[in-house]
């Protein structure tokens, strides 16, 4: 990356970084002479579903090269980690792939689970408040797709029916976690608190609810000339590549390959629930459609199997020397705990008094190690590398996020078709760049 002159301004000396090889990108093509030209898209967010950039080569409505260039949401998630305790961790984790914040939590607090060696120790209605929580999140995550790429290829109607549902999923997780998004719900040991009884009534009527808004959208699309033409044999890419660059998720299992870590190395018990893994041979849009419809349903299937399962029970570890306190009662100001809650902690004895205050302070400490644990939220298989050396903070924390993997297919798939099939494609992707650029 290169800089232009520094220049002095009220704010003191001010870098402008430049575009890379931009400019001698441009100064190579004569677009008189050659019929080539260069173009910039992005990196606002022109259907490339956040702060993508893609420097197209064109000839024509031809796509000659293609490349794709991350870092412009870049907010160093992984490195404030390490100044921060084990439990603030998933404040920060919730926030990278801010479609599916609970599988980003999910994913880091098995890591820590598994460094502590308490995967046993998790309570029966913990593990199956998180089977729940991620099937919701991977339903509001495919609208969230369904409404974005339906608007970006002209199903305007799309977008609105899609929020509307994602809203009432919205509404579930407030009234769980109290907060729409970044909820930092699931943490090491269980989770923050319990399901109240008004959410599991909200969650069955949405159950009864989504089928038929399903059948609508597909009557709105599926048989919609427009949406065929802009879907089918647009943008392929076989099993053969999807392996070659590492791309998982619904773009893997569209092109025939069933890959799913919920079947293939199951976690939170998947393997004890019934539920299939759509698949469709021609890797195509209209295949990564049709594959994300058929894993709403799939979801809604697991949501309905965990409801039935919800057994009275603690949400957290017994140990209270991991156990982050839950249930926390908050003040009459909305902020801070409540005199009350305060007043049963210090109640209790000295030694839970300094228990609970070195818990909050300090945070619990690890056993040195290093860990994998990978799980299959919306987008693929997303991975937690998490590295203790033994303290209260994590020596490292790297996410494999399947935005920034899958974004590498963009330009084999791009190029040598038309310029209008660089939005379908990048769309079916479905990359969120707060994922990529963590």
């Amino acid at each position: 990356m290169s800089y232009a002159t520094e220049r002095e301004t009220t704010e003191g000396r001010v870098f402008t970084v430049t575009g890379g090889d931009w400019d001698e990108l441009v100064s190579a093509v004569d677009p008189i002479t050659e019929g080539r030209i260069v173009v910039n898209m992005g990196p606002q967010h022109p259907s490339t579903h956040g702060v993508l950039r893609i420097i197209l080569e064109l000839e024509g409505e031809t796509v000659r090269e293609a490349r794709t260039v991350v870092g412009y949401l870049h907010t160093g998630i992984e490195k404030n980690l390490e100044y921060r305790n084990w439990v603030q961790g998933s404040t920060f984790v919730t926030r990278m792939d801010y479609l599916a914040p609970i599988f980003n939590e999910t994913a880091y607090s098995l890591a820590v689970e598994k460094l502590l060696g308490i995967e046993e120790q998790i309570t029966e209605r913990a593990t199956t408040i998180r089977v729940l929580m991620m099937e919701l999140n991977r339903i509001s995550s495919h609208l969230v797709w369904l409404a974005t790429t339906g608007m970006e290829l002209g199903a305007l109607s799309m977008m609105l029916y899609g929020f509307r549902e994602r809203e009432y999923i919205l509404d579930i997780f407030e009234m769980v976690t109290g907060l729409r998004m970044n909820h930092a719900y699931v943490r090491p040991g269980g989770v923050a608190q319990d399901v109240p009884d008004e959410a599991i009534v909200k969650i069955r009527e949405f159950l009864a609810m989504m089928p038929k808004r399903l059948k609508e959208y597909e009557d709105l699309l599926s048989g919609q000339p427009i949406w065929l033409e802009r879907t089918k044999n647009v943008a392929v890419l076989d099993v053969t590549a999807c392996l070659a660059m590492g791309v998982t998720g619904p773009v893997l299992r569209s092109a025939g390959l069933a890959w799913d870590l919920r079947k293939t190395m199951p976690y939170c018990g998947y393997e004890t629930y019934e539920f299939d893994v759509p698949t469709h041979s021609d890797g195509d849009v209209w295949g990564r459609y049709l594959v994300r419809l058929a894993e709403i349903r799939e979801s809604m299937k697991l949501v309905e199997q965990a409801l039935d399962r919800l057994r009275p029970g603690p949400v957290m570890v017994a140990d209270r020397k991991i156990a982050w306190p839950a249930q926390l009662a908050i003040g009459v100001d909305g902020m801070g705990n409540s005199l009350e809650h305060v007043a049963k902690i210090m109640g209790q004895s000295m030694e839970s008094l300094i228990h609970h205050f070195k818990l909050v302070t300090e945070g619990f400490r690890v056993p040195p190690g290093q860990v994998y644990v990978g799980i299959e939220a919306p987008r693929g298989e997303l991975g937690v590398h998490a590295v203790s050396d033994g303290g209260t903070r994590p020596y490292r924390v790297h996410y494999r996020e399947p935005s920034f993997v899958n974004l590498q297919a963009l330009p084999a798939m791009a190029e040598g078709g038309l310029i209008a099939d660089v939005i379908a494609g990048g769309a079916s992707l479905d990359p969120v760049m707060g994922g990529c650029d963590r």
